[in-house]
């Protein structure tokens, strides 16, 4: 397999966290439920098949993706592809950072996949074009940043308040109070989720669920003995019933389940 990741120059580092390039993976499965991670990305695929999104009961095809596509911030989690066989370039973005580059507010991409034409028109597939052209890896990674920059530079600015936020809750998920954060920054309550669905594509509140659920599951990771009372408080849950609560609802599992039946790549669960 190859596996190659990029950090972007500046200003493109503010906004993006990685290019990812990847191919020749061939795990033993073919279908993965994706958790929600608070991520967007833009996916290009150089395989002309479809890729497939299905319906998390049934795992029925119910989406397919062409070529390249966008997929916002989720809520809930989603049933893809494993990845078997293609060959990607994924521009993934720093949380909440994706909003500079898409036409629309990020709300509107919220629990959603859309091909890039219909919101970028053809720029992303003439990407995708000269990135089969080349064969460097480390080139491909260099066309990417010319033409985000070429596209996308001068949008390339930020809100301080959506961005303290922001900060606040990546750093200290377990700790924030939504409350006195929204007194540090001083807009109206309403004036701050409008502005942070905007740019997030999701108000405050689900957000930090979504980063509490993701630092229990780098929790689970890290430790070599599991004791979920620990867990919960250790990140920021009001209890274990809460916990458990939303760990089903992001993951579709209880927690004991999903320690049975993850594998070693974080967020992606083998289900097909």
């Amino acid at each position: 397999m190859i596996l190659k990741t990029h950090v972007p120059r500046f200003p493109l580092d503010h906004f993006i966290d990685s290019f990812i390039y990847y191919e020749g993976y061939h795990p033993g499965h073919s279908i993965d439920r994706f958790l929600p991670d608070g991520n967007t990305e833009i996916i290009i695929d150089f395989d002309d098949r479809p890729q497939h999104i299905y319906d998390n009961q049934t795992l029925k095809e119910i989406q397919a993706c062409r070529h390249v596509w966008a997929s916002g911030v989720r809520t809930e989690f989603i049933t893809i592809p494993s990845g078997k066989h293609a060959a990607m370039f994924i521009i993934s973005f720093r949380k909440g950072m994706a909003y500079p580059f898409f036409p629309l507010p990020m709300n509107e991409m919220a629990d959603r996949v859309v091909d890039a034409d219909l919101l970028w028109g053809k720029d992303f597939a003439f990407l995708r074009e000269r990135l089969l052209e080349i064969k460097e890896i480390d080139l491909k990674f260099k066309a990417a940043e010319t033409f985000l920059l070429k596209h996308f530079q001068s949008r390339l600015v930020t809100n301080p308040a959506v961005d303290y936020a922001l900060g606040e809750i990546i750093r200290r998920p377990d700790q924030i109070s939504l409350a006195r954060l929204n007194q540090n920054i001083g807009y109206s309550q309403k004036h701050f989720i409008d502005m942070f669905k905007k740019q997030v594509g999701i108000a405050p509140k689900p957000y930090l669920k979504i980063i509490r659920f993701q630092k229990a599951i780098s929790e689970i990771e890290e430790r070599k003995e599991v004791n979920w009372t620990d867990i919960s408080q250790d990140c920021g849950f009001y209890d274990q019933a809460h916990f458990i609560n939303d760990f089903k609802f992001f993951s579709g599992f209880t927690p004991e389940e999903y320690v049975r039946r993850k594998n070693d790549i974080l967020n992606y669960v083998p289900v097909g």
